[in-house]
């Protein structure tokens, strides 16, 4: 599989997951201290070619994709569900312990990130009453509903943002939300 965009990862061993999984080029931020030297080459790179964002997911790696998505409008995004990067050991956690399948499956699924102001299509009391905000089940359940959107884990004001910066429909919120509830058999 050759991909057009060049992938933004963290590191030097997230490039060679994705070179194992994929034809790609890549830009590395080498953590989360992203600078305006790699910020610069990031832009060109979604000015001649796009680019795709395929951080760890984690909070470093979200942070870093926050970083580069308020510097470089019109990403687009790939996630990486956490159960899925774990290392064979399970002390580590990134792209780098993905498998080459799930690292397809991850571009395969990409979303685009809209830069004109989002119309709020979920509301916030929508993510309440479907339990995503509070209660014992929330965090599993945004965990999980990431997954199924291919938008990957976010709390719950990241979340909000999440389904209107990628245009989640309500159908494809409410589709996806049913699908989490069946699963937790309610």
């Amino acid at each position: 599989m050759k991909v057009k965009e060049i992938i933004v990862v963290e590191g030097r061993d997230d490039t060679v997951a994705i070179k194992r999984a994929v034809d790609a080029d890549t830009i590395e931020t080498n953590g989360s201290a992203v600078n305006a030297k790699v910020l610069a080459q990031i832009a060109l790179a979604q000015e001649r070619r796009g680019i795709i964002i395929l951080t760890d997911p984690d909070y470093p790696g979200d942070r870093i994709r926050r970083i580069v998505s308020s510097h470089v409008p019109g990403c687009k995004h790939a996630f990486i569900p956490k159960h899925k990067a774990i290392s064979k050991n399970g002390d580590d956690l990134g792209v780098e312990n993905a498998s080459p399948e799930v690292i397809r499956e991850a571009l395969n699924k990409l979303q685009q990130e809209y830069d004109d102001e989002p119309k709020e299509i979920v509301t916030w009391q929508d993510l309440h009453a479907a339990g995503l905000i509070a209660g014992h089940c929330a965090k599993q359940r945004r965990e999980r509903l990431g997954d199924i959107l291919s938008i990957g884990y976010a709390n719950g004001k990241q979340l909000h943002k999440r389904l209107h910066m990628f245009k989640i429909s309500e159908i494809e919120f409410s589709q996806a939300i049913q699908q989490v509830f069946e699963e937790e058999g309610q």
